[in-house]
């Protein structure tokens, strides 16, 4: 049964039309990293990025090199669009969007690592084995038909997303509106659609609807009754985030794996029409059988246990940030913080407040006075800056934290001196605070 399931031969239209919709997004991705001015913002004019806590080493390039980095992303974009010299194209873009995801915090989002995923994904499938430039330079590499596991990993690993994202929207703060509410106050002033955002019921709509997709999409996609309905929710759905909420190319990436949901035939018939459909129904037991189903059950487990490890640390991942990256919980609060830092002296006592718009961008600013591993690792960078001046000194602060725009608390404990205090990725620090504990 697990063979007829991961390695019968289907048609491999869905993923021919899918590798081009990839490339043309990471190739928009890429570009309008660059027109937006998000380049500029966040890798160029800071002195420095908060990386990943143990990737400080990764830094974007001197002066002008990131724009020629994400132009060259680009037109690796474009070359896995086109099926050119695709395995390199593909594991190129993948090297350099995995770097520049670990080297910056700031501008987080659950969805710059689903692209890293999907990218590795994208590297080990043949995605170029029909209308590329590839497949024409070289026939032997044509082909029609591609091992159904393709299907099952990408529904797997979005069946995962979206059942997390689904489950983490069920605590009291998304359940009574709050957060939908906050998230379209500020949006009051757009066009035609501002005073309806602004709407209870809408709200409450939005508060459910989200829930209800998130659980019941790929379900819903997988079952022919429900698919065709489904599909054109998800369009209503993914077009509202996107004009509304502006995620970037998110929403048209779901709609893109949409592809693996419909019959072959469909997706044929609609794109590939000169393309052969493939409609054998055999079995191929490829050499690297074992080694694959080892490598995706680890890999599986791994993505079932990041979102879920927040549950065995102690403290509410909703204040500690504790297990929040790479876990699916997405668009489920804002925070608004008030954060002073002090240097002192060991040698004189004498204890200075750091202006923070002297080290750090104004974007910069509001992840360290919410973050308290940014305001760790900026701890961490204070201390060493004043040991390149021969001094040695503790870094301590004063920090306010609200959330969904509630009463201000005590966030982190002013006593404990962050410069001098270690991190660890998988246990609670108990620095910092919670309401319960003031």
């Amino acid at each position: 049964m697990l063979n007829n399931l991961l390695f019968r031969r289907v048609d491999n239209s869905a993923l021919i039309v899918f590798r081009i919709c990839f490339g043309l997004l990471i190739f928009l991705e890429s570009v309008g990293a660059i027109f937006t001015g998000w380049v500029r913002r966040v890798l160029i004019e800071p002195e420095f990025t908060f990386s990943f806590i143990g990737f400080e080493w990764l830094q974007p390039l001197p002066g002008a090199g990131m724009y020629f980095y994400y132009g060259l992303m680009g037109l690796l974009g474009l070359f896995v669009m086109l099926g050119f010299r695709y395995r390199i194209s593909m594991l190129a873009f993948t090297l350099m969007w995995t770097a520049t995801y670990l080297m910056q915090k700031s501008a987080y989002n659950n969805h710059y690592y689903l692209l890293v995923l999907i990218c590795l994904f994208m590297t080990i499938v043949p995605a170029h084995a029909y209308f590329s430039v590839d497949a024409k330079r070289n026939p032997k590499l044509r082909s029609i038909s591609m091992p159904n596991w393709v299907n099952v990993v990408i529904i797997l690993q979005l069946f995962i997303v979206y059942t997390f994202a689904s489950v983490a929207k069920l605590y009291p703060d998304w359940l009574d509106h709050t957060v939908t509410r906050n998230l379209m106050v500020p949006r009051g002033h757009f066009p035609v659609v501002g005073p309806l955002l602004q709407e209870p019921w809408l709200h409450k709509a939005l508060t459910y609807g989200g829930i209800l997709f998130d659980g019941l999409i790929v379900p819903a996609l997988l079952w022919k009754r429900t698919q065709k309905w489904a599909f054109a929710l998800s369009i209503v759905f993914h077009l509202f985030n996107s004009f509304i909420l502006h995620i970037g190319i998110f929403p048209y990436l779901s709609l893109a794996f949409c592809l693996f949901f419909f019959p072959a035939k469909t997706i044929h018939r609609l794109f590939l029409k000169r393309k052969p459909l493939y409609t054998e129904n055999r079995i191929e037991i490829p050499s690297y059988q074992k080694p694959f189903l080892l490598i995706a059950s680890l890999y599986f487990l791994v993505q079932i246990a990041l979102p879920l490890r927040h549950w065995f640390i102690e403290g509410n991942v909703l204040y500690t940030e504790e297990g929040h990256r790479l876990a699916w919980r997405m668009m489920l609060r804002g925070k608004a913080g008030h954060t002073v830092f002090y240097v002192e002296d060991t040698s004189t006592g004498n204890r200075t407040r750091v202006k923070l718009e002297e080290h750090l961008s104004t974007k910069q600013r509001r992840s360290v006075t919410t973050k308290p591993d940014m305001m760790w690792q900026f701890a961490q960078r204070l201390k060493q800056r004043y040991q390149k001046e021969g001094k040695t000194v503790k870094v301590f602060v004063r920090s306010r934290l609200s959330v969904n725009s509630k009463p201000y608390f005590n966030f982190i404990d002013p006593t404990v001196d962050l410069a001098n205090t270690p991190w660890n990725h998988f246990e609670h620090h108990p620095w910092i605070l919670s309401p319960a504990e003031e």
